[in-house]
């Protein structure tokens, strides 16, 4: 004797839950200057991570002679890009302070100018 057939009614699908929208408009809900901190250090942290290394490897390539990489005595800035990703990904500080190097100097100066601004002008008047 065959064994009964069993059907199932599909169930509908759930609703969407509020927070399962999309990156994009979770990023448009934030603040208008939340959205523009996000920006700048975001471009600060770009800096770090390409930037730096890079100049870092035209001045060392001025001053001091060409990059050896291994066995390679004229390794470009790719090579010394390279190197610097393997260097943050095993956690090096040198690397990880260069990296965060431009976010770390724009929030340092952010808080110099706020000092600043925040000391009273009475004792600075003759």
């Amino acid at each position: 004797m065959p064994a009964p057939m069993v059907t199932s009614t599909p169930t509908p699908p759930a609703a969407a839950a509020p927070h399962s929208r999309g990156l994009s408009d979770s990023y448009r809900a934030l603040p208008r200057r939340l959205r523009r901190e996000l920006i700048i250090y975001g471009v600060a942290l770009l800096i770090g991570l390409l930037g730096m290394p890079l100049l870092i490897w035209f001045a060392g390539n001025r001053v001091l002679g060409p990059y050896t990489h291994g066995q390679n005595p004229h390794a470009g800035p790719f090579a010394l890009l390279a190197d610097f990703f393997v260097g943050l990904v095993h956690g090096s500080a040198v690397f990880w302070a260069v990296a965060l190097g431009p976010a770390v100097l724009l929030l340092l100066l952010r808080l110099f100018v706020k000092v600043v601004l925040a000391l009273p002008s009475a004792g600075l008047r003759r």
